[in-house]
């Protein structure tokens, strides 16, 4: 049987080739975006922000750093962009509204590390506000509760300097204070202790203990 070495027989089949990563850890460019960059440049915008776009929102800034790293003219990209804003595909308020509500409920984060994340993402500072004034006071004691609420039990095996310290390091990763975070897991770790003290008694006390 004759080689194929020379044929193409060993390897990836044909159109399933993966694009090799460019130095920056982007995919390279596939064969049909290189056609596209033939093509119009806004069309190109436009398909790009738009398989973007499906199934997540994006912001402004989040898109333009796409369009420049498929180098697409700054001038076609802020066309499109404009035009997306315009019917409403983007929506920096919306998506600001939407990733406080959701970060704040799954992830228990502070006002502060919201406004952080929003920033990163290029949500300017009045849609940032807007956003995060749904979150007041007391969602954000109640958020640093549930948090060491749901921590504070597996770390009875250390001594309480140490569980102290691992409780205010996992607030502030959060982004919560210092002064809030403290008052917290004191009373965390007071309350569990408590807890501890009562479930011994209960134990050394015997089945009789409850016997009519």
């Amino acid at each position: 049987m004759g080689s194929r070495l020379g044929g193409g027989g060993f390897g990836p089949p044909r159109g399933r080739r993966r694009a090799a990563a460019s130095a920056d850890g982007d995919a390279a460019a596939t064969p049909e975006e290189t056609a596209d960059a033939d093509r119009d440049p806004e069309a190109r915008a436009r398909d790009i922000c738009l398989r973007a776009l499906t199934g997540t929102a994006k912001t402004r800034r989040q898109l333009e750093e796409l369009l420049a790293r498929k180098e697409v003219p700054a001038e076609a990209a802020a066309a499109v962009l404009d035009r997306l804003g315009e019917v409403g595909l983007i929506d920096d308020a919306a998506f600001a509204r939407a990733w406080v509500d959701s970060r704040q409920t799954s992830r228990g984060l502070s006002r502060r590390a919201l406004q952080s994340e929003l920033r990163a993402k290029g949500v300017d500072a009045d849609d940032a506000e807007e956003a995060l004034a749904s979150v007041d006071d007391q969602d954000e004691w109640d958020a640093a509760r549930r948090l060491v609420a749901r921590r504070v039990s597996s770390l009875r095996r250390f001594d309480r300097e140490t569980a102290h310290r691992r409780l205010l390091g996992m607030l502030a990763r959060k982004g919560y204070g210092s002064g809030l975070a403290g008052i917290v897991v004191r009373e965390a770790l007071d309350a569990d202790r408590d807890d501890e003290e009562a479930g011994a008694g209960h134990a050394e006390l015997g089945l009789d203990a409850f016997l009519p």
